[in-house]
């Protein structure tokens, strides 16, 4: 009888309650996953990626399991290890002693290497370029401006994080949320800050999702119904030359000015060469679809895997949280008040409504101010013309990043 009353408290002992009731926290994020579930599938919100990261921090949380814990090493002296040849480390006091694996990781640490080591973001770029067509970009120059003003938010957030005492790592990871590139916060943040990859890539991707909800009243805000009804005209057409010259000379310009934010506007540019060059249908095809979806599965799994209790449900994350809504907010704002200094300068040509696209959600942020405009006129096609922005808004965001790496990296 003893027996199976000892056997009967081991298995109580080792389940999945008696785990969650050593931290009550992991109840408040198990919710939590649940909601973002719930908006990613019921309402839609970014579930690409939603659904693996809200569905991995249910399971991180649930403690199913070390599926997130790194490989155990037993360490020797080389007078008592067994012959079997270890390898030789050098401890701290100067001694060397021999490493052997005990215990191999969790499958998620794994896979974890390719946020931390900085390789998932770019092949998720390289996805993007051969989805972009930066056409509208190139018929309008004058777009990349607009996408320029719209990564305000990031510098403005950045210091805003600094005065609430983040680390520089730490602000330039958080102002990042303001460039609306959810792979490009992950990028930074997994080089500067990987204790707020959790925190940061959820509220990256929750206000991507609200793009809708939290631009137009900014929009209306800033402008005049007169100027929302501006009807612009339509863009030259822009041939296959320039298009395939387009993504190799920003390579070279990004290349000799700002190295350290190759590894995204690199691959961009490479996925965007598949795209427009004709030549290599079959990878640009792959990068679109089989590859960036591979990615994106791994991407989300990992991130979520970061959200656990006891580093997600601390002060700094309500910060964080705060400051990414003020980051997506000014960021709208500087695209919009550039787009009235443009209007301006081009005697009534430009609707400042395109500015908003500058932040770099694709294609949502473009389709807002398509919606804007022919609310207030319905003849109002803007579209075409946000793209521009909206790419540029794209290699806006990681050449903020590259900037901030160089900086803090």
């Amino acid at each position: 009888m003893d027996m199976i009353i000892k056997t009967f408290q081991g298995l109580i002992e080792t389940s999945g309650v008696a785990l969650l009731l050593q931290d009550p926290r992991s109840f408040i994020m198990i919710g939590i996953s649940c909601i973002l579930l719930y908006l990613a599938i019921v309402k839609k919100y970014e579930p690409l990626l939603l659904v693996p990261i809200a569905f991995d921090m249910l399971l991180t949380n649930l403690s199913l399991g070390s599926i997130m814990e790194g490989p155990k090493y037993l360490y020797l002296a080389e007078s008592i290890y067994n012959g079997t040849k270890g390898i030789p480390v050098t401890m701290a006091d100067g001694t060397v002693m021999y490493q052997y694996l005990q215990e191999t990781g969790g499958l998620l640490y794994y896979l974890y290497q390719g946020v931390k080591l900085g390789v998932f973001p770019p092949l998720i770029f390289l996805g993007v370029g051969a989805m972009t067509d930066f056409g509208p970009l190139i018929a309008n120059p004058k777009s990349l401006f607009l996408g320029a003003a719209a990564q305000l938010g990031i510098f403005l957030t950045f210091i805003g994080a600094r005065v609430l005492g983040f680390t520089g790592a730490e602000a330039g990871s958080i102002g990042i949320i303001g460039g609306a590139d959810g792979p490009t916060a992950i990028y930074l943040t997994g080089k500067l800050a990987p204790h707020l990859l959790g925190p940061i890539a959820v509220a990256a991707y929750s206000y991507m999702a609200l793009v809708p909800v939290i631009q137009p009243p900014i929009m209306r805000l800033l402008t005049t119904k007169k100027e929302r009804e501006i009807v612009m005209d339509q863009l030259r057409p822009v041939s296959k030359s320039e298009k395939i010259v387009f993504p190799i000379m920003v390579t070279i310009v990004v290349a000799l000015l700002l190295p350290s934010a190759l590894p995204l506007v690199g691959t961009l540019m490479l996925g965007n060469l598949f795209r427009e060059s004709l030549v290599v249908d079959r990878l640009s095809k792959t990068a679109q679809n089989e590859l960036m979806n591979i990615v994106t599965i791994f991407l989300g799994l990992t991130v979520g895997a970061t959200a656990k209790a006891e580093t997600f449900l601390t002060f700094e994350t309500i910060k964080i949280i705060v400051l990414g809504v003020v980051a997506f907010g000014f960021g709208t704002a500087g695209g919009v008040l550039l787009g009235k200094v443009m209007n301006k300068l081009s005697v009534g040509k430009i609707n400042p409504l395109i500015g908003s696209a500058g932040v770099s959600a694709v294609p949502m942020a473009a389709r807002v101010s398509q919606v804007e405009g022919q609310k207030a006129n319905p003849k109002n096609f803007l579209l075409m013309h946000a793209m521009g922005p909206n790419v540029a808004g794209v290699i806006g965001s990681a050449i903020a990043a590259g900037v901030l790496l160089s900086i803090f990296g």
